[in-house]
């Protein structure tokens, strides 16, 4: 009888992890923001001051390390909705930017 229990204890285990295993495969495929990683610590104080510079102020709504354009991406959002991505290398300095273009924060 114990060894019957084990078994299906045992099943039940592996079926459990191949249920949650898919879960997350499916759940990770189709949202680019499940995978970014913001800027942590002091970090993103550097990234953060270096693009509200660079923009002449605003609010930061989002921060990435390891973008696809830089090593960081800054989000800033300025007064009237206009919404602008700055790029920085590793040692905070600015390699580009670009703003939404139609003021709706969506590119």
């Amino acid at each position: 009888m114990k060894r019957k229990f084990a078994v299906v204890a045992a099943l039940v285990v592996v079926a459990a992890g191949a249920i949650s295993g898919g879960a997350a495969i499916a759940g990770g495929g189709g949202d680019d923001d499940a995978t970014e990683s913001p800027i942590t610590g002091a970090a993103l104080d550097n990234a953060a001051n270096a693009a509200l510079r660079h923009t002449g102020g605003g609010r930061v709504t989002g921060t990435e390390v390891g973008d696809e354009e830089s090593y960081y991406e800054v989000e800033v959002s300025l007064d009237g909705g206009r919404q602008v991505d700055v790029q920085l290398d590793k040692s905070f300095n600015i390699v580009g930017s670009e703003a939404d273009r139609d003021g709706s924060g969506e590119d």
